[in-house]
C-alpha cells in the first residue's frame, strides 16, 4: 500500500501531484510571517512563577511548560501507536472507527467537530478543505474495552490504554494550572466553583494528522486555518516538525517544536472567565517541513455546560449557548465569530 492510500481521497492529488487544493482562491492575508522562531515563555511546573504566569497570560496567551511530570516513554509510545492507525488505508480507518461501539471517532478535510464528534458540514463561504485527519477521543467516555474485529483490536486496544494513562496526566496538568492562574487572577473558586469553570468531564483529546507533500505550492496550503480554541486550557504535545504559528501584535510568528515539553493555550473561555484580562491566542498550523508528516495530540477542556460566564464584557452566556452559536456560524457563515458574538461592543453581537 502506498502512503497516499492512507490519506482521505481529497488529500491524494496535494500528496501525489503537488496540486493544492487552494491555493488561488485562498483569502489573501494582511499580515507577514516572520522568518524566525519566537521564543514564547517558559513555566516550570516545579518550580511555578506566578508573576511569569501572570505575564504569559496577559501578553501572550499561551507559554511553553517543563518538568510537567509526563513521561517521555509515554508520550513516544502514544505518536508510535497513533502512528499506525492513522497510517491504516482510509477505507479501513472509516469502517474501524464507525464499527467500534464507543464515542471514538475519526475525522478528516476539518477540524470543526460536534459534540459527538462528527465533522460539521461548513457554510458555502468557508475556505477549503483542511488537510488534516485525526481521531477524536472525549476522556469522559472512554470505554473500558474496544468492540472491533481481530485484525486491528490490539493496535486500537494499545491506543486506548496509552490515553487513557495519558489524559490522567494531562488532566492533572489543567487542572493544577487552572488553579494556578485563577490565583493570579484572585478568582473566587469556593464551593463548586472551579469544577463549574474548569469541568474535568469535559475533557477530550485528538490526535493529528497533517500529510507532507514534495511540492512546495501545496506546502503553503496544508495545515489548519486562523482560529482560537474555545476552551479554558488547550495542552498541546507536537513532534520535531512543528509548525504552529501564533499572532502576535499584527505578524505572525512561528513557535519553536521543542522536545519533551508541552505547548499550553489559553482559549475563549478563559478570556471571558479573566474578563478579557487574559488572552485566548490567534494560532494556525502552516508546516515549514512540506515533506515530513506533522503528528501532534491536543487536550481541550471546558466549562460545565450550564456554567453561566459572567464578564463586564460579554452579556452573560453558558458554554453550551456559546458552543450552539460556534457551530451555527461554521454551519452558516463556514466560519467561527467566537466571542464578539456575546459583546455588546461588537459589530458581530448576536
Amino acid at each position: 500500500m502506498s502512503i497516499s492510500e492512507s490519506y482521505p481521497p481529497a488529500f491524494r492529488s496535494v500528496v501525489n501531484d503537488g496540486d493544492p487544493l487552494a491555493t488561488a482562491e485562498e483569502e489573501v492575508e494582511p499580515v507577514l510571517v516572520q522568518d524566525e522562531d519566537i521564543q514564547i515563555p517558559v513555566i516550570d511546573l516545579e518550580r511555578l512563577d506566578k508573576e511569569i504566569l501572570r505575564e504569559a497570560c496577559k501578553e501572550w496567551g499561551i507559554f511553553r511548560l517543563v518538568n510537567h511530570g509526563v513521561p517521555l516513554a509515554l508520550t513516544s509510545r502514544l505518536q508510535e501507536i497513533s502512528g499506525l492507525l492513522l497510517s491504516l488505508p482510509f477505507e479501513t480507518k472509516r469502517e474501524l472507527f464507525a464499527a467500534v461501539k464507543s464515542p471514538l471517532s475519526y475525522f478528516w478535510g476539518t477540524p470543526a467537530l460536534n459534540p459527538s464528534g462528527d465533522a460539521l458540514k461548513r457554510g458555502s463561504q468557508a475556505s477549503n478543505v483542511h488537510m488534516l485527519e485525526g481521531f477524536n477521543v472525549p476522556l469522559s467516555k472512554l470505554p473500558t474495552f474496544i468492540s472491533c474485529d481481530d485484525d486491528h483490536k490490539p493496535k486500537l486496544e494499545s491506543f486506548r490504554l496509552l490515553i487513557e494513562e495519558y489524559g490522567r496526566h494531562i488532566t492533572r496538568i489543567a487542572v493544577s494550572l487552572f488553579e494556578d492562574i485563577a490565583q493570579t487572577l484572585n478568582l473566587e473558586l469556593s464551593g463548586n466553583r472551579r469544577s463549574e469553570y474548569l469541568s474535568e468531564s469535559t475533557g477530550l483529546i485528538r490526535v493529528y494528522r497533517y500529510p507532507g507533500s514534495s511540492d512546495k505550492a501545496a506546502g503553503e496550503a496544508l495545515g489548519m486555518e486562523v482560529h482560537t480554541d474555545s476552551s479554558v486550557i488547550s495542552i498541546l504535545k507536537e513532534d520535531e516538525t512543528g509548525g504552529l504559528e501564533i499572532m502576535k501584535g499584527e505578524e505572525w510568528f512561528c513557535v519553536k517544536a521543542v522536545a519533551n515539553t508541552l505547548i499550553v493555550n489559553l482559549g475563549d473561555m478563559m478570556q471571558a472567565i479573566s474578563d478579557d484580562e487574559y488572552k485566548s491566542v490567534t494560532h494556525r498550523v502552516k508546516k515549514k517541513n512540506r515533506e515530513k508528516e506533522r503528528h501532534s495530540v491536543c487536550y481541550f477542556v471546558f466549562p460545565k455546560r450550564d456554567c453561566v460566564i459572567k464578564s463586564s464584557n460579554y452579556k452573560p452566556f453558558t458554554y453550551s449557548e456559546f458552543e450552539a452559536q460556534v457551530q451555527a456560524d461554521v454551519q452558516s457563515l463556514g466560519t467561527k465569530i467566537g466571542l464578539p458574538r456575546f459583546s455588546p461592543n461588537s459589530p458581530f453581537f448576536n
